[in-house]
C-alpha cells in the first residue's frame, strides 16, 4: 500500500496535475491539504472518476483537507482536531481504510512570529500531540500526513541560518514537533533515509526548485503497530517542475502486506 501526502496549493488551479498524478503513479491513499476550495466547490466527480472514493473538509479561499482511497470509499471517523470547539479552521481529516487510521493535516505556518499566529500554531501543535496520544494508546496502527509546517533539522533546509527566525524553523516548534515524536511516532523519511538531503518543498521565487533549494515539511508519521510495515518512503520530485505545479511535491511511503 502506498500512503501520499501531496499540499496541492489550490486544488482548482492544480487539478489537471493533481488527475495526471494519479493516473501514472497510482497511490492507493492520498491525503491533500490546503485545497482552497469551499465544500462545494470541491471537484468530486473528477476524483471519483479517476477512480478513488473520497472525504474532503473545504474551506472557502484557505486552508482545506481531504483524504482520497483508490476503490474504496474511506470510513470518515473526524474533520475536526479536538481540543478547540472554536477553531474553524479546515486543518484535520482522519478516516479508516483498510485496517488504517489515516490522518491529514495542514498545521499552521505560524509567520510572522512571534504574534498570535505564531500562538495559534503552538497551540495547535499542542491538540496534535494529545490527540496522537491516544491514537498511539489505542494501538491500532496509524499514519498521521501531512504538511506539519515544521523543519525539523538543520538537514530538512537549505541554508539553514537563514531561517532561525521562521516560524517554521524555530526552536519551539522543532521542541514541540520532537515531544510529538517521542511519544512513539517513526518520522518514515527520516529512517530510510538517515543522512540523504531530501526536500518536499521549493517556493516559486529565486529559481528555488532549479536550485534545489527547499524544506522538508511534509511528513508522514507512522505508530508503533504500523513501523515494522514500512518498506519504501520517498518524494515524487520530479511533479514539483510540472507546468503550473504546487510548491509542494508528493511524499510518500510503501507498506508491506499486513503478515508479510
Amino acid at each position: 500500500m502506498r500512503i501520499v501526502t501531496y499540499n496541492v496549493n489550490g486544488i482548482g488551479a492544480r487539478l489537471p496535475n493533481l488527475l495526471r498524478w494519479l493516473d501514472e503513479r497510482s497511490p492507493d491513499v492520498v491525503c491533500l491539504q490546503e485545497l482552497k476550495a469551499p465544500q462545494e466547490k470541491f471537484p468530486e466527480l473528477a476524483i471519483r472518476a479517476a477512480g478513488y472514493g473520497v472525504i474532503w473538509h473545504g474551506q472557502k479561499s484557505w486552508n482545506g483537507v481531504a483524504i482520497l482511497a483508490r476503490g474504496r470509499e474511506p470510513a470518515e471517523i473526524r474533520r475536526v482536531l479536538p481540543g478547540d470547539p472554536e477553531d474553524a479552521h479546515s486543518r484535520y481529516i482522519e478516516a479508516q481504510i483498510d485496517g488504517i487510521t489515516v490522518g491529514s493535516l495542514y498545521l499552521p505556518n505560524g509567520n510572522p512570529a512571534p504574534g498570535p499566529r505564531f500562538d495559534y500554531k503552538l497551540r495547535w501543535l499542542e491538540r496534535l500531540t494529545r490527540h496522537a496520544a491516544e491514537l498511539i494508546a489505542g494501538g491500532s496502527p496509524v499514519v498521521l500526513a501531512g504538511d506539519y509546517n515544521v523543519i525539523p533539522t538543520e538537514r530538512d533546509v537549505y541554508k539553514p541560518e537563514r531561517w532561525v527566525d521562521d516560524a517554521l524553523f524555530r526552536v519551539e516548534v522543532r521542541e514541540a514537533f520532537a515531544v510529538l515524536v517521542r511519544q512513539g511516532w517513526t518520522d518514515a523519511l527520516r529512517a530510510l533515509h538517515p543522512d540523504e538531503q531530501i526536500y518536499t518543498f521549493w517556493d516559486y521565487f529565486r529559481n528555488a526548485y532549479q536550485r534545489d533549494a527547499g524544506l522538508r515539511i511534509d511528513h508522514l508519521l507512522m505508530s508503533p503497530t504500523l513501523t515494522p510495515r514500512l518498506q519504501q518512503a520517498g518524494v515524487d520530485r520530479d511533479v514539483r517542475g510540472w507546468e503550473k505545479a504546487s510548491d509542494h511535491a508528493p511524499t510518500w511511503i510503501e507498506l508491506r502486506s499486513e503478515g508479510a
